[in-house]
């Protein structure tokens, strides 16, 4: 079980860029959970995840010297799903349709992948944990800093353009 919730259903074993593969996985899960529930269950989910992929990290790396295998990718669900909660209370506040606002959607993948990727700041701290909590939370982090640019990109949008 723990390697079927780190790897997100084997998607951690695509090639190439899993750590891509992952976020893109991470895409319709999103949509599914905040079209039947809504971005408040949404948050929970990210708050689940995050704990299940503490656990599941943990589990599936004891014992090896890499702490951060590429194949696990469920820290990338967690910190893409971060990256689009802008999009997900912004589609509730205007009464948008999530899709409708597909260019957040592209904004907080690209953006997420980007701090992912670069690891700036506290990401790069994150990172350099040794550990299960940091394998999750520097894709937190991610997250929230592209979260933080798909905002400044939705005001540049609706403000200057």
């Amino acid at each position: 079980m723990s390697k079927i919730i780190a790897t997100v259903f084997y998607v951690g074993y695509l090639k190439p860029a899993p750590g891509t593969w992952g976020s893109f996985a991470a895409l319709p899960l999103a949509w599914a959970i905040l079209s039947a529930f809504g971005p408040f269950v949404f948050c929970l989910s990210i708050a689940a995840v995050f704990a299940l992929g503490i656990w599941a990290t943990d589990k599936e790396t004891a014992g090896q010297e890499n702490h951060d295998p590429s194949e696990i990718v469920i820290d990338e669900v967690a910190g893409q799903w971060v990256a689009l909660l802008p999009v997900a209370f912004g589609a509730v506040w205007t009464q948008a349709e999530l899709l409708d606002l597909w260019p957040g959607w592209i904004a907080a993948f690209v953006l997420f992948r980007l701090f992912d990727i670069t690891k700036p700041s506290l990401v790069g701290w994150a990172d350099k944990r040794d550990d299960a909590i940091g394998v999750m939370l520097d894709d937190i982090f991610a997250g929230v800093f592209a979260a933080i640019g798909v905002i400044i990109c939705a005001m540049i949008a609706h403000l200057v353009l």
